[in-house]
């Protein structure tokens, strides 16, 4: 008893028993033992031997009774643990069978590394080693996969003890996640690092190898279509240079069954109904590198429609009439997507006239004898179910009203798909949750009832963007803005940026919220800084004329009057402040050393416009939207009528009317989208302005057509204008004449001076069709388009030109400019009569500067080209090339056009 005190065995008290001869025992093999052939790292410590192999206990003789039981070698275990863990007890008859289960029953607790148990004549001794506890798991090696993706899928942990089926699972579980990526050649090595206190650290080793591709895809079977055409309704893509930006290269299980179905749903949609994958094949290179995928497939025949009909059991619905309606006909090609999108088209226009538990199942009945596939839709009401209760989790940051009030169900009510297919629509079009958010159905307390779960994942809202760009129109742009989109949780939008470009400067601070006070009222105020260059062209050289800085705010309000439609309400004032530069456009004109606008120098409509004004605009609009997305839509419509008043104080009094429309269609199932847009316009004044050719629309207060709204034409390259023309010299620096006498001028357009004024109407057409591209340029954000544009601008007073044909004022000897009293030859240096009526300016008759008035026409412009968007990673860029079909003189075209880092 004293020697086993000594080596700090613990003995178990037990009844005695009278003494027994010893029989010693040999030890026995542990079951538990550490991951064999487990390597340790350099400069570690030795990992502890694997359990030797023991003999078994030599057979106790009959009576032997266990009077004793002690455990030797516990550390963290109490000894009372580990004996529950056997079935050895006191007062028990000693047998070798006994001890072998007792050895199984340890090594099954993966606790320890070695055991064994002797019997010293009913004394029986326990010897254990325990297995290490983990100080810490390291990764070595992974460059393709962060930590933080492999972390999550190891089960072991610090302060676990180590047992060797765990580590084999994890090594299992990261060359698992390795094959998801398409790393298959991935190895993983485990190690132990020995360290004081019986703990170690685990390091995984791993050799990443490259990324398995796939080398070929066969398809065996096939023979109304072919391999390429096959091939192109797979998402996995053979690897080629092409498609060195795409990674649907590398092979994936998941993805060869998703292929699979593709496959199936292409047949399907060609008629071939009998169709089946027969089997699906990967095969790895020899070299470990690629796969090679064979696909054996059967055909079948192709079928037509036959018989095609609608059994309605809905009272207001006519199977007859309902039957005439149908996309298909019999002798069509079968098309199960067709089939598919009449269920859904049925459900809706029953869900619209109050069904809301329409049930549409279609019926099929083959007839493989004449290859025809009869199908009738039954449209009936299944039994009504209830909305139990509606459940939002995982939202960490918004607030449960946030999502909430998006649900068009509540509580109580009667289940509508439609109602929870809208509810995911504007859910998803927060922006706040994970994309492809779902609503969830999950059974109630009862047959009827239903529990709607909104399983949220929140993701980032706040953006602080700096950007810059160059563009065709605005040359070098800088911009920079903070926007946070769910301010608080709450859903409001906060946001401030700053732009600066080489003509025009802003500021904005903007506030929003869609619910103010709860209600379902929308609101939202900026406050902004706006300093804009107007400019005109001579040649291709871009010249400031005015510049305009406007500061002011803008408050809106809106209210919905249905699902998709709203109504807005807004009041606006800005104070304008409209100046020319001094040392070009003044002059001192009547010689009087006051220096004011100079027609000649700046043209008259400019010299109108100068000057400070105030604007109090109240504006009212009519909104629709049922696009499906707001980023990048593929169908639905918008539709928007709008009013503005200028005149609720302030100095300018006008109405302002515009509408737009715009509607999307998803083409087939190509992935085509076509697009139309329709828009115009029409300001009408409330105030008249004196004086000949003056119109009573400010310059500012106008509209201006021209690029980006119509492509093919420069910015306000479309509408009224004025062209400065300059008579050609000779060498002496006298103008050049015709054969006639008259001065010639130079036309071409690189050497006139261009001046767009706008005008009080315009419209707006637009058809335009997105072409869908291979995976790996669509991963890039490319999408090419084509489009053809129409639209016109007209409607301002024709202006009095300054000088028409040509000339220069004259003077008299002390240089005041002339002037002429109509209908009299008198001359003067007034430039107005006594009541105020204007003089007419004398003008040299052969001079060297002419203008022209053009544009000013509502016959249409067309133009038709090709376009690119891509989502680069310096901004969004657009390139249009542009043919002008039909123009009118004046308007400046522009074939090629392209902007970087702006959104258009």
């Amino acid at each position: 008893m004293n020697r086993m005190s000594e080596t700090g065995a613990v003995p178990v008290i037990c009844n005695p028993a009278p003494p027994r001869p010893a029989i010693r025992l040999g030890t026995l093999l542990c079951c538990g033992s550490i991951l064999a052939g487990l390597p340790s790292v350099a400069q570690a410590q030795e990992a502890p031997a694997a359990p030797v192999a023991q003999p078994a206990p030599a057979a106790a003789p009959r009576g032997d009774v266990i009077r004793t039981i002690t455990v030797v070698g516990a550390e963290r275990l109490e000894p009372t643990t580990i004996l529950s863990y056997i079935r050895l007890r006191v007062g028990q008859e000693y047998t070798a069978a006994a001890a072998d289960e007792a050895i199984k029953d340890l090594g099954a607790t993966e606790l320890f590394a070695n055991s064994s148990i002797r019997n010293d004549g009913g004394n029986v001794v326990i010897t254990v080693t325990e297995n290490p506890v983990i100080n810490r798991i390291v990764l070595e090696g992974n460059k393709r996969l962060k930590n933080d993706k492999i972390v999550p899928e190891i089960k072991l942990a610090p302060r676990q003890i180590f047992t060797r089926s765990k580590v084999r699972a994890d090594v299992a579980r990261i060359i698992e996640l390795y094959k998801r990526q398409g790393r298959f050649a991935a190895k993983v090595e485990p190690k132990l690092v020995q360290l004081p206190q019986n703990r170690v650290d685990i390091v995984f080793e791993i050799s990443e190898g490259p990324k398995s591709k796939v080398r070929q895809i066969n398809i065996l079977g096939n023979e109304k279509f072919s391999d390429g055409d096959l091939r192109g309704e797979m998402v996995t893509k053979q690897a080629r240079l092409t498609s060195f930006f795409s990674s649907n290269t590398s092979y994936d299980p998941d993805r060869l069954a998703f292929d699979q179905q593709k496959l199936r749903q292409f047949y399907l949609t060609e008629g071939y109904a009998d169709f089946r994958v027969v089997s699906a094949v990967a095969e790895l290179t020899p070299d470990q590198r690629d796969f090679i995928i064979t696909y054996v497939v059967e055909e079948g025949e192709r079928y037509t429609f036959g018989d095609v009909k609608v059994d309605s059991q809905l009272r207001d619905f006519d199977s007859d009439v309902m039957s005439t309606q149908l996309p298909m006909q019999a002798g069509d090609f079968y098309n199960a997507k067709s089939v598919e999108d009449t269920v859904e088209q049925l459900t809706e226009l029953a869900g619209r006239f109050g069904y809301a538990f329409a049930d549409v199942q279609p019926r099929f009945n083959r007839d493989p004898e004449n290859r025809k596939m009869n199908v009738t839709f039954v449209l009936r009401e299944a039994p009504r179910v209830y909305v139990e209760r509606v459940d939002i989790n995982g939202n960490t940051l918004t607030q449960d009203k946030v999502v909430r009030r998006e649900f068009r169900l509540a509580e109580g009510d009667a289940f509508n798909s439609l109602g929870v297919q809208r509810t995911t629509a504007r859910i998803n079009s927060l922006g706040y949750f994970q994309e492809n958010f779902e609503v969830t159905q999950t059974e109630g307390s009862a047959p009827d009832r239903i529990i709607l779960e909104a399983n949220v994942e929140e993701r980032p809202t706040g953006e602080l963007q700096f950007s810059a760009g160059f563009s065709s129109i605005e040359q070098f742009i800088l911009a920079g803005s903070i926007r946070q989109r769910n301010f608080r949780g709450r859903g409001q939008t906060i946001g401030l940026s700053l732009n600066y470009s080489q003509f025009s400067r802003s500021a904005q601070v903007s506030f929003s919220d869609p619910y103010i006070f709860d209600r379902n009222i929308s609101g939202g105020i900026d406050i902004y800084r706006r300093d804009f260059n107007s400019f005109n062209f001579t040649g291709n050289d871009r010249n400031t004329t005015f510049q305009q800085a406007t500061t002011g705010f803008s408050m809106r309000a809106g209210v919905p009057l249905t699902e998709y439609m709203s109504l807005v309400g807004s009041y606006t004032l800005n104070y304008d402040d409209v100046s020319l530069d001094e040392n070009l456009f003044f002059s001192d004109i009547d010689g009087n050393g006051v220096r004011e606008c100079d027609p000649l120098l700046a043209g008259r409509f400019l010299c109108d416009a100068i000057g400070e004004r105030l604007s109090s605009i109240i504006g009212l609009s009519l909104n629709y939207n049922s696009l499906n997305s707001r980023v990048r839509p593929s169908r639905g419509k918008t539709i928007s009528l709008s009013g503005e008043f200028a005149g609720l104080g302030g100095d300018v009094r006008y109405i302002r009317f515009r509408g737009r429309a715009q509607q999307f269609w998803n083409v087939g199932n190509s992935g085509f989208i076509f697009s139309v847009l329709a828009e115009g316009g029409t300001i009408i004044p409330l105030r008249e302005r004196t004086g000949p050719g003056v119109d009573d629309v400010l310059l500012t207060d106008r509209f201006f057509l021209g690029e980006p709204q119509i492509r093919g034409f420069a910015i306000r390259g479309v509408g009224p204008r004025i062209l400065t023309q300059t008579s050609q010299l000779d060498q002496l620096g006298q103008p050049v004449l015709d054969a006639n006498g008259n001065i010639t001028y130079f036309t071409d357009r690189n050497q006139v001076r261009d001046d767009a004024i706008g005008g009080r109407n315009y419209y707006l057409g637009r058809a335009e069709l997105e072409i869908p591209l291979g995976t790996g340029a669509r991963e890039l954000g490319l999408r090419p388009s084509i489009w053809a544009d129409v639209g016109a601008l007209w409607g301002v007073e024709t202006p009095v030109l300054t000088v028409n044909p040509g000339g220069t004022p004259i003077r008299n000897e002390n240089g005041q400019p002339l002037f002429q009293v109509p209908g009299s030859t008198t001359t003067t240096t007034d430039a107005t009569q006594p009541d105020g009526s204007p003089n007419i300016r004398l003008i040299q008759p052969n001079t060297n500067i002419r203008e022209l008035f053009l544009g000013n026409s509502a016959s249409p412009r067309v133009t038709a080209g090709v376009g690119v968007n891509w989502n680069s990673p310096f901004g969004p860029f657009r390139i249009d090339f542009a043919q002008t079909i039909r123009k009118v003189e004046g308007d400046d075209e522009r074939r090629f056009t392209f902007n970087v880092g702006t959104q258009f």
